[in-house]
């Protein structure tokens, strides 16, 4: 198979960006879109030019590195997808592909098509976890979770850290993603004890990293590749105002 490629190129977060057009030939369409980008890269080596930085490790659809914009659809055209998990087979030959990389203002550039994530490193380490300050482990059947809050718990967990849901959102928002790790630890009974200071620290530090606000478009759950449900920003916000009334 034989594609028309439209990938953004930049230099670093301060030079001037722009599309540069390359032709890929030979492509299997069995392979992945990752696999296809290799394939240009190695092309461009064998040449002398740059090769085309982007972003990936597992190539299994589990750690969220892999984060483009194809055709203007964060991951691609296929639904609760990576694009790892893409494969070519889902383009026609002689396709024109436009790749572009995650776009908000809270997701710094770094090259090509590779942005600064650790703005959700940061909103994770505010809150994201369950401190243990005295006592053991105690063991798992001495806590009983009801099976409904359990279900709850694990699709909020599966969360992938990606960023699709900001890259889609009109407001680049990054509410989908904190409130799956919110949801995540508000329905169990470990996460209980701080589950409003929790919810504030992580929403504030959301706001201070500058990400926009929620206005329930859906876009982020359409984009997501863990199929993220946006019942868990309800959850988030009305926690929220929870820990405002309580002082937390």
């Amino acid at each position: 198979m034989k594609f028309n490629l439209k990938i953004w190129r930049q230099k670093d977060g301060q030079a001037q960006g722009s599309f540069a057009d390359y032709q890929v030939d030979g492509v299997m369409p069995e392979a992945s879109f990752l696999e296809m980008l290799d394939v240009l890269n190695e092309s461009l080596t064998q040449k002398g030019d740059e090769p085309v930085a982007f972003d990936h490790d597992c190539r299994e659809g589990i750690c969220g590195m892999c984060s483009l914009v194809i055709n203007g659809i964060p991951h691609g055209p296929d639904r609760a997808t990576t694009t790892c998990q893409l494969y070519m087979r889902r383009f026609s030959d002689g396709d024109t592909i436009t790749i572009e990389p995650f776009r908000a203002a809270a997701l710094p550039m770094v090259r090509d098509l590779v942005v600064d994530r650790s703005a959700f490193d940061r909103i994770q380490q505010a809150g994201g976890f369950v401190s243990v300050n005295t006592g053991g482990t105690p063991d798992a059947n001495l806590i009983p979770v009801p099976k409904v809050e359990s279900d709850h718990a694990m699709d909020a967990a599966a969360c992938i850290g990606c960023a699709a849901c900001v890259a889609t959102c009109k407001n680049a928002s990054a509410s989908l993603f904190v409130a799956a790790k919110v949801s995540h630890l508000a329905h169990l009974p470990q996460g209980q004890p701080e589950r409003y200071r929790r919810v504030k620290a992580m929403v504030e530090q959301m706001d201070a990293e500058g990400f926009g606000s929620c206005t329930n478009t859906y876009d982020c759950e359409a984009v997501c590749p863990e199929k993220i449900s946006v019942n868990n920003i309800t959850l988030m916000n009305r926690d929220y105002l929870k820990s405002l009334v309580r002082g937390e």
